[in-house]
């Protein structure tokens, strides 16, 4: 590997991008892809680039054989984050779930009744207020944000760090009124209607979930969705949420 192209990739491991390495087997050449864009060793056929950003997407190093003849794509993405603002009972379903999907899970919560070891077992706990919360955990493009309290004084000051953040998924629980309200308290505060569609509320699929489990299954179907499909947009339940 030239000097070159391996300091590049270690800026951008370092910054937590997304970075798909080519290597162009009978070439014997190399390439760099840092968030889906070609930043070293083109100019390359957007085929090559396509399967590169498929790869990031997939989180799976790949043998391809293409028009350029056999490419091995070597892919080195962040590590997947959650964090959940209140330790609800659907968080205490979500946590351990995500967990399993690969995800280390942080639940932020400072009412310490709710947040405490035995209803969260091996999962990160935080009791900071969630706003110096999130500003601690920095989300980047491998986070998802969920809100699940149900009271604007913990979720809104989480959304509004998340909303100027990169987090690749920011959701909120509770009903259409509910996040109707919501959106406006945050349209008060400055956000923009492009600002506010990145919130996917209520939270989840609409899959008819009731129990707490369910609805974790249909917030964690979405953010998968999310993750593996890009940035379109994953319709929302159209009802009542329960926290």
């Amino acid at each position: 590997m030239k000097l070159a192209l391996l300091e590049e990739l270690n800026r951008a491991r370092a910054g937590k991008r997304q970075v798909c390495l080519l290597r162009l087997l009978d070439q014997g050449a190399e390439a760099l892809v840092v968030e889906g864009e070609l930043r070293l060793g083109g100019p390359l056929p957007e085929e090559l680039i396509a399967a590169a950003r498929r790869a990031l997407r997939e989180d799976r190093c790949q043998l391809l054989e293409t028009s350029a003849g056999r490419i091995f794509l070597q892919v080195f993405n962040p590590p997947l984050r959650l964090v959940l603002v209140g330790a609800v009972h659907i968080a205490q379903a979500l946590a351990p779930m995500a967990a399993l999907a690969g995800y280390a899970v942080t639940v932020v919560d400072p009412r310490r009744a709710f947040a405490t070891d035995s209803r969260f077992p091996d999962i990160a706990l935080v009791s900071d207020w969630p706003d110096e919360a999130l500003e601690s955990l920095a989300p980047d493009r491998r986070t998802a944000v969920v809100t699940l309290s149900h009271d604007p004084k913990l979720d809104d000051p989480a959304l509004i760090v998340a909303l100027r953040s990169e987090a690749f998924y920011i959701a909120a629980l509770g009903s259409r009124r509910t996040h109707a309200k919501r959106l406006e308290r945050l349209r008060e505060a400055g956000f923009t209607e492009a600002e506010l569609a990145r919130i996917h509320g209520p939270a989840g699929l609409d899959i008819g979930a009731v129990s707490p489990a369910e609805i974790a299954i249909s917030v964690l179907a979405q953010m998968t969705a999310v993750l593996r499909r890009g940035t379109a947009r994953i319709p929302s339940v159209g009802g009542e949420q329960a926290s």
